[in-house]
């Protein structure tokens, strides 16, 4: 006969607690012992890299609806990030954002959902090896709900500077992960000591080499990467990190209202890109 284990790890902060416990004393979590907030949390936001799992895989499903939606369109160009691109038709549909979707449609709700559309093989495969290695160290060193926050405003901050740049059309993750690296360059350097000092040259080896490959290689909207950088660096401030301070209800409030959000508008744009493409089809038939 066992004992019914009474201790694990808080599905949200992961710390040790008492699983009896009615919140988890260092994040507020209710009820941190349920089983189901257990497996929802772990699955959706508990562990360092199931959030950014998340935001991979969708990523990745909308880059191959782009392909799908259009597949003659797909482009073949002398630019390597450009290699099986998306028709601009597909791309416009499904949320791309710049001037053009935003000055003359109004669509102000692209500024999230381009960030999860891609032009080409490339340019997603580095986006999301990118995401990959700086997304669960945001996690584990800002918490889940303020990685969310940095995610998802950095990427408007970016694609809103380009906006007013006058970039007529863009998309990418990148903007996001320039605020993920912004926000490693403020924790670094506030942090300080042997491990924040190697972080932060770290970081700012990133910085270096985006500015090189934003010069030399042409399509990049270098304006997308500097406002998402300085966007960072700005939310990490705002935000604070784990080691200065936990994530209060606040926190959990905005990181909640930035994950679903930007789901209900990703969910919106697929809705609205097939509805015009089955206008489209009953017009020409």
């Amino acid at each position: 006969m066992t004992a019914e284990r009474t201790s694990g790890l808080c599905p949200n902060c992961r710390k040790l607690i008492s699983l009896d416990e009615k919140s988890c004393p260092y994040c507020g979590l209710a009820n941190p012992g349920s089983r189901r907030m257990r497996f929802f949390l772990s699955r959706w936001a508990g562990g360092n890299g199931d959030l950014v799992r998340i935001i991979i895989y969708t990523n990745v499903a909308f880059y191959i609806l782009s392909l799908l939606m259009n597949p003659r369109g797909m482009g073949m160009t002398m630019n390597p990030l450009m290699l099986l691109s998306p028709s601009e038709g597909s791309l416009f549909l499904l949320g791309a954002t710049g001037t053009l979707p935003i000055g003359h449609f109004h669509r102000w709700w692209t500024l999230i959902t381009a960030s999860f559309l891609h032009g080409g093989l490339l340019h997603i495969f580095f986006n999301m090896m990118a995401l990959n290695q700086l997304g669960p160290f945001v996690v584990s060193e800002f918490g889940v709900h303020r990685f969310a926050v940095i995610y998802t405003l950095t990427g408007i901050a970016g694609f809103l500077l380009s906006f007013f740049a006058g970039i007529p059309f863009t998309i990418g993750a990148s903007a996001s992960i320039c605020g993920l690296i912004g926000a490693i360059l403020y924790f670094a350097r506030s942090r300080g000591g042997y491990f924040g000092m190697t972080m932060y040259r770290q970081a700012m080896g990133w910085v270096v080499g985006l500015v090189i490959f934003g010069l030399l290689v042409p399509g990049i909207n270098n304006w997308a990467h500097g406002g998402g950088l300085a966007a960072g660096v700005a939310a990490a401030f705002i935000l604070g990190y784990e080691e200065r301070q936990r994530e209060t209800a606040g926190h959990r409030v905005l990181g909640k209202a930035c994950i679903y959000g930007t789901a209900i508008l990703l969910v919106w744009a697929v809705f609205q890109a097939f509805s015009q493409l089955l206008q489209h089809a009953a017009y020409f038939r």
